[in-house]
């Protein structure tokens, strides 16, 4: 009744079909993504699959099969992963019932603890799975071969009466290891994951010593450097930073002008881990709010976008170019406060200027933090649909000047052509309705240092001043004779294409706290959020933050006593709030310091930091220039 190794001979089926049944009937399908109906898949939520209302993965893909096997016949699942390979990390599985965590314990390829049915299958990135791996569910083990069920791999019915899709061949040694041949010479086994107490020949749960999660202080001897200016001022973006620094400057404090951070290797491995990990998360949980409209209600946001915020999510889901991640770093481990993943800053002093002082004084005992910025925003951007000309629409604060400038400089070498707008100036309609610009050229892609909450805001204006029988259930903007061109009437345009998309808004709001953290509880990424200040959160000490908002404003920090600590001020004080638990910033030489990562594209792209006196980090809070160094010499090295 069995066959062998490759599918050979097999006809491919459908996306869709059903190829066969797993033990405890659970269902495999074809995951043919050419052949799948846009009729019946018209959009990219339609390949989400639940479960019992729990979020399983893609259809049809081998994590999601994996985990809808485990949920369906064990009760628990594994956390959501990049790729299938990254599932050989895990050591914890979710019993969904109980949100309980149980062991998950790894064996490699060769291991003395034998597989069992039951069990994952593991294969690493490269070969026949290049850049996912793969994961399948054992079936059946014996001394000479294992049986799978699996999805995602040849597309073909599976034998009749069979309940696994493929066999593959074993060994086992004299020692009593076992190891596992793959059907593919090119593709190679990691091993197999088991959910027991007992840990015997497992892989080791590697916890990394706590003083690398310390951020390390060094100094340079800048008197002994004799050339003051080390920013080209010929170049337009450096020029416009030299002006708001007031000279060549990283940061404003003086006593700070010497100072540089260092951050070991392993903590650069796990803010991009995270980084990638997290992205993902807001991901899912962006759809889930799309989803449910009592819950997108909590975003505050006029009912007349929410169509064309759910147009734009389906439409243009991996068209972001920039975000930035906020974490706090400390011997307790790592956390995100948030995702700014519209109209992120800080892009040029982490990707451009950080590298330049840390060249000119000196500092090259690690590797620059974002080195790889300026080079992935612009493979960002040649992946972006935008063609011919890119406007840059910029707001007057001196930040946003250079910000547009270093953006410019990244889309001009991915081969496009760009112009710097300033508050709008010399856009007009024409006579079709279409939005042009000083010199006649239609207006068809933007790129953005404007939040799309100020757009909101002005339609909000708007429809406070017109009858509610006369607001509309889409919104449109409309010409105005006679009235000057509003962001609004721009960014919402129906021909023109902005970057970031609308649909940025969701992740970037503080309502999607509460979400995350009740999609993941208790990740170890995540901080407890809520709509409502619980007795749990007014323990342990908590933040309130208004669901909208940039640069730390109208922020308010209690410690357990609900003792106010600090609090600050801003334009957003009548925003509805949530509530976060409180996970202050390390202090580093009188200074609080945040780490935050670049993402180009949705992937994690460079790293950068920021210190303030004030345990809010804000607009006018300083970067500072960031390294890594090797584990070893960040342990060895006796300056902190």
């Amino acid at each position: 009744m069995s066959y062998t190794n490759d599918n050979a001979g097999k006809t491919l089926e459908p996306f869709g079909t059903l190829l066969g049944y797993a033990p405890g009937g659970v269902p495999a399908y074809s995951s043919d993504y050419d052949t799948a109906s846009d009729i019946e898949y018209p959009k990219r939520t339609a390949y989400r699959s639940y479960y019992d209302g729990v979020y399983m993965g893609y259809k049809w893909q081998c994590v999601e099969f994996a985990r809808r096997w485990m949920y369906i016949n064990k009760g628990y699942i594994f956390d959501d992963v990049a790729m299938a390979y990254d599932i050989f990390e895990l050591r914890t599985v979710r019993d969904v019932k109980a949100n309980a965590l149980l062991p998950l314990n790894a064996f490699t390829n060769g291991s003395q603890r034998h597989p069992v049915a039951g069990c994952l299958l593991i294969w690493k990135e490269g070969g026949e799975f290049e850049d996912t791996g793969h994961v399948a569910i054992v079936t059946d083990v014996t001394a000479n071969y294992v049986r799978i069920a699996e999805q995602n791999v040849g597309h073909g019915r599976w034998q009749e009466g069979c309940y696994y899709a493929r066999e593959l061949n074993a060994v086992v040694t004299d020692d009593g290891e076992y190891w596992i041949t793959c059907s593919y010479g090119d593709a190679e086994i990691l091993g197999w994951m088991i959910q027991s107490e007992d840990d015997a020949y497992a892989e080791p749960t590697l916890k990394p010593d706590p003083q690398l999660n310390c951020i390390k202080t060094r100094r340079v001897d800048s008197a002994a450097t004799k050339k003051k200016s080390w920013l080209n001022i010929a170049n337009s973006d450096e020029a416009a930073f030299v002006k708001v620094m007031g000279g060549h400057f990283l940061t404003s404090q003086p006593s700070e002008q010497d100072r540089y951070l260092v951050l070991s290797r392993s903590t650069q491995q796990r803010l991009e881990h995270a980084s990638n990990e997290l992205h993902g998360l807001f991901m899912h949980a962006t759809e889930y709010v799309l989803s449910d409209d009592q819950l997108l209600a909590k975003f505050n946001l006029p009912a007349a976008v929410l169509p064309k915020i759910r147009q734009s999510w389906d439409n243009r889901l991996n068209e972001v170019i920039t975000s930035r991640f906020d974490f706090a770093l400390t011997q307790e481990g790592l956390k995100v406060y948030e995702y700014n993943c519209d109209s992120a800053s800080c892009y040029m002093e982490a990707g451009k200027v950080q590298g330049k002082w840390l060249n000119h004084f000196g500092a090259r005992e690690g590797e620059d933090a974002g080195k790889d910025l300026f080079a992935d925003l612009v493979r960002a951007w040649k992946k972006s649909h935008a063609k011919g000309l890119v406007h840059i629409l910029r707001d007057d604060d001196p930040e946003e000047i250079y910000h547009a400038l270093f953006m410019q400089d990244a889309i001009r070498a991915a081969g496009l052509k760009s112009k710097v707008i300033s508050r709008l100036e010399g856009l007009s309609w024409d006579a079709d309705d279409n939005i042009i610009d000083a010199d006649g050229e239609p207006v068809l892609w933007v790129w953005k240092t404007w939040a799309w909450e100020t757009a909101l805001d002005q339609i909000r204006e708007e429809f406070e001043t017109s009858d509610a029988d006369d607001q509309p259930e889409v919104y449109e903007p409309g010409q105005k004779r006679g009235k000057p061109l509003g962001l609004s009437d721009v960014l919402f345009h129906n021909k023109v294409m902005v970057f970031e998309p609308l649909w940025s808004l969701i992740p970037s709001n503080k309502a999607i706290l509460p979400v995350l953290w009740s999609l993941f509880p208790n990740h170890p990424l995540l901080l407890n959020a809520s709509f409502e200040l619980t007795e749990e959160l007014r323990s342990g000490g908590y933040v309130t933050k208004p669901i909208v908002g940039r640069c730390g404003a109208n922020i308010s920090l209690f410690d357990k006593d609900a003792e106010l600590l600090e609090s600050t001020a801003g334009n957003f004080a009548e925003q509805d709030k949530v509530y976060q638990q409180f996970f202050p910033l390390p202090g580093i030489e009188g200074f609080y310091t945040q780490i935050s990562t670049f993402m180009s594209a949705g992937v994690y792209s460079g790293s950068g930091m920021r210190v303030d006196l004030s345990r809010v980090i804000n607009k006018d809070s300083d970067c500072l220039p960031l390294q890594f160094v090797s584990d070893k010499q960040f342990l060895s090295d006796s300056q902190a």
